[in-house]
């Protein structure tokens, strides 16, 4: 499976991976002050929380409810799996569409993708499949849904971005 690992913006330069030590201290002082929102963690046990909170909100595409409701995405559903030698955390969501044959899967991935994507300030890997034998086609859904190019022509869309930005919007 192809995914991606978080880009750090350092001074103007975007850069790959992991930065020098003296620039994670750089990073560290900025990431705590993003939203008042961080969520550097300290143990995986509070990252995984923190990740699940992001998740329960996450509005369904053609529903009220949202994926916490639905039983799409569970507290088990994240897992924080072995660093990266160079230190990156490598975090795996599963998640279970409602029926096998929902056309929206795609999306409720993307979904997912995207606000973790705009809410973990840490560096990061991100895999993300649907349940094993929960859909009738996981194997194409798991490959779009980490697939760092479909995923930018995707949110280039204006019609899939409003409806993403619709279902990840938090509720005031």
């Amino acid at each position: 499976m192809l995914s991606f690992l978080r880009k750090i913006s350092i001074g103007g330069k975007i850069r790959d991976g992991v930065p020098a030590n003296d620039e994670m201290e750089a990073i560290e002082g900025c990431l705590e002050a993003k939203n008042n929102r961080s969520l550097v963690s300290r143990s995986d046990t509070e990252l995984k929380e923190s990740i699940y909170d992001l998740l329960r909100t996450i509005k369904d595409p053609e529903k009220p409810q949202t994926l916490e409701q639905l039983d799409v995405v569970y507290e088990d559903c994240v897992e924080i799996l072995k660093q990266t030698p160079q230190g990156v955390s490598v975090i795996r969501i599963e998640f279970n569409p409602t029926v096998p044959h929902c056309s929206l899967a795609t999306l409720i991935g993307l979904c997912i993708r995207v606000k973790l994507e705009r809410n973990l300030v840490a560096l990061f890997k991100l895999d993300i499949y649907i349940k094993k034998g929960a859909h009738s086609t996981e194997q194409e859904i798991n490959k779009q849904i980490n697939d760092k190019e479909r995923i930018a022509a995707a949110m280039e869309n204006p019609n899939l971005r409003e409806l993403v930005e619709k279902c990840i919007q938090e509720e005031e």
